[in-house]
């Protein structure tokens, strides 16, 4: 008998489901790129248990007969590849026919489709790798497939899944991804009818979908990358170096619009940006490079993340060299006039050194411990907090962490320094007794405090504890809505955006926020309350849409604290866009001594760091 026999059809998808589908996100990509390749303007990708429950894929593409959509559950069954020299000019998101079978092997799969202008469509269902089940249905456009419990015949494929709300971070992540790639197609995901992401199409700046992928606060820091060399187009966006996060999770390469991690590129990106960044930190750079097809191999990775190019170096040397050039512009301090209108044009890597030494030496002046700098901030969607060292103490205010808070003989503690996680009450006049002496890096305010003390000033935090004072004290007091600053715009927003905004409209009124419904996704946003003129209102309105309370809430200041603290974010945002004058910082101070702060902000929880000169000159002797 012999000892070598050929596998089963089932057995071989099973083998190929173990390279192609490694966990849920991988069926995100690999269906949401079937609809890309069939044409799809929009794409909506619905999930439920982390992607391992129910995974629905649903585009508005060309869709199959009934032929082409049986054929396609067979393996290396593919309408992108005819003939050998096919495989050397890929132009397609997948080629292989692998990803289909695959997944309808470890799953309980249903496709349905049905061509364009067609009077009947096709639903297939497939158990687990089974003989398909191949019936009528109503005509759609474009194509449905759900995969239902994945790996529920590969126990041991099952048992290796991470927990839900992990896995669906894969699958948003997926999703991201393919929505960076292709900015004209609209990308919409759900998670047991919560919205992961939304972003209609947004071909004519593509910097909307950057903002929707990364968060509104990159939109301004984005600034186009351009370079065209014989073979080679690198073109995209880079955020400034003021906008960095703590990893390379920013870091977007795509080749021929696939998504890959090339250790080479990933490399130059970096090595681009080491004089402008502090140690510690990564870029945020979205970059599309365009080559010949036949100058790249895609198929050396089973799921087509990694490639291999003809001209490794000069791809590099492209992507190395629209990077710098921008970088060495520094187009985010200004146009040549306007650096050179200001007597002390700032350099952003300066700049950021500048506040990390700052910080650092007056920490370790004071309690012999680094402080959190500039660029520590946990994420980019959350503004710069370099004087919240949230590690001195647990939240809640208990006993302090390994870095205990200032303790000096024969001085009392100063505001803030008791529990430098947050900022309580002042003193009575502790504002108002503060004496500005200037600016640090044109970001914080540095003043003279009581007692000898060198005071540094956040004026994000500043703003934000003087605006949520005062929305919530209007609120709080019953008074009608403050009187609205006209503010007629209309955006596009999500279908679940303007839903909650729709429905939440009498709470957006009491907040003294003015929205109808304008057509399909589009709002109007008639009236804001004094503070929020002139700011994003689409970054504005979505995150309204989020903080608003379910229509059952009672409407009552602890039900709108949320929306509150949103309106008090963007009201600050807009508000230290640029530098306080010095009336400006006069009435802020003034606004602070007469501000709460016992209701946590989104941000700003610390709005000043105080250091004693006393120590400072001991330190210098």
């Amino acid at each position: 008998m012999s000892r070598i026999a050929r596998l089963s059809d089932v057995l071989i998808n099973k083998i190929a489901a173990g390279e192609v589908v490694e966990r849920p996100a991988s069926v995100v990509k690999e269906l949401c790129e079937n609809s890309l390749d069939a044409g799809a303007r929009t794409v909506r990708v619905e999930l439920e248990g982390g992607g391992v429950g129910r995974i629905t894929i649903s585009d508005d593409g060309h869709g199959m007969n009934r032929e082409d959509a049986t054929l396609c559950l067979e393996r290396h069954a593919t309408s992108k590849l005819r003939e050998l020299d096919d495989l050397f000019h890929i132009d397609s998101m997948g080629f292989r026919g692998e990803a289909i079978p695959a997944i309808a092997s470890v799953s309980r799969f249903t496709l349905h489709t049905a061509e364009p202008e067609a009077h009947e469509g096709t639903k297939i269902h497939v158990e687990g790798g089974g003989p398909p089940t191949v019936e009528d249905a109503p005509p759609r456009v474009g194509t449905v497939i759900t995969v239902e419990d994945l790996f529920f015949n590969v126990p041991a494929r099952r048992k290796f899944m991470r927990q839900g709300a992990t896995e669906l971070k894969h699958c948003e992540e997926s999703v991201v991804r393919l929505a960076l790639a292709h900015p004209e197609v609209g990308f919409f995901a759900t998670h047991e009818g919560h919205e992961l992401f939304a972003s209609p199409a947004s071909e004519h700046d593509p910097r909307e979908r950057i903002a929707a992928a990364l968060g509104p606060a990159s939109f301004p820091h984005l600034f186009p990358v351009e370079e065209r060399r014989l073979g080679v187009s690198v073109t995209g966006y880079l955020a400034s170096p003021e906008y960095t996060l703590p990893n390379a999770r920013g870091l977007y390469t795509f080749v021929n619009r696939r998504y890959i991690r090339d250790r080479g590129l990933i490399s130059t990106v970096q090595r681009a940006f080491q004089d402008f960044l502090p140690a510690g930190r990564q870029p945020v750079v979205v970059l599309h490079i365009d080559v010949e097809p036949r100058a790249v191999d895609v198929n050396v990775h089973p799921q087509k993340q990694e490639v291999r190019f003809a001209d490794a170096r000069g791809v590099q040397d492209a992507v190395s060299a629209a990077l710098t050039r921008v970088l060495r512009a520094s187009p985010w301090l200004g146009t040549p006039e306007q650096q050179a209108a200001n007597p002390q044009p700032r350099d952003a890597a300066h700049y950021a050194h500048a506040v990390e030494r700052f910080l650092t030496r007056a920490q370790e002046a004071t309690w012999g411990a680094p402080l959190p700098t500039a660029m520590d901030a946990p994420g980019p969607s959350m503004p710069a907090r370099p004087l919240s060292p949230s590690y001195f103490a647990p939240p809640g205010g208990g006993a302090p962490g390994p870095f205990p808070g200032p303790s000096m003989p024969g001085r009392t503690l100063g505001f803030g320094e008791a529990q430098p996680q947050l900022n309580e009450a002042p003193p009575p006049g502790y504002f108002v007794a503060l004496r500005p002496m200037g600016m640090l890096g044109s970001r914080f305010h540095v003043c003279e405090g009581p007692g000898g003390t060198l005071v540094v000033l956040d004026p994000h935090a500043a703003l934000e504890r003087a605006r949520l004072t005062a929305y919530m004290r209007r609120l709080d007091d019953g008074a009608k809505a403050p009187a609205p600053s006209l503010f007629g715009t209309t955006v596009e927003l999500s279908l679940a955006a303007v839903k909650a905004l729709v429905d939440g409209r009498e709470a957006l009124l009491l907040l003294g926020v003015d929205v109808e419904p304008f057509g399909g996704t589009a709002i109007a946003l008639k009236s804001v309350p004094p503070g929020l003129e002139g700011v994003d209102p689409r970054a504005l309105l979505e995150a309204l849409s989020r903080a608003l309370p379910p229509r059952s809430a009672p409407l009552d200041v602890t039900s709108l604290a949320e929306a509150v603290r949103v309106m008090a974010c963007h009201a600050a945002r807009q508000a230290s866009a640029t530098p306080l004058t010095d009336a400006q910082l006069r009435a802020l101070l003034g606004e602070l001594d007469r501000a709460d702060f016992t209701p946590p902000c989104t941000h700003g929880t610390v709005v000043v760091l105080e250091m004693p000169l006393l120590e400072l000159e001991r330190r210098a002797r």
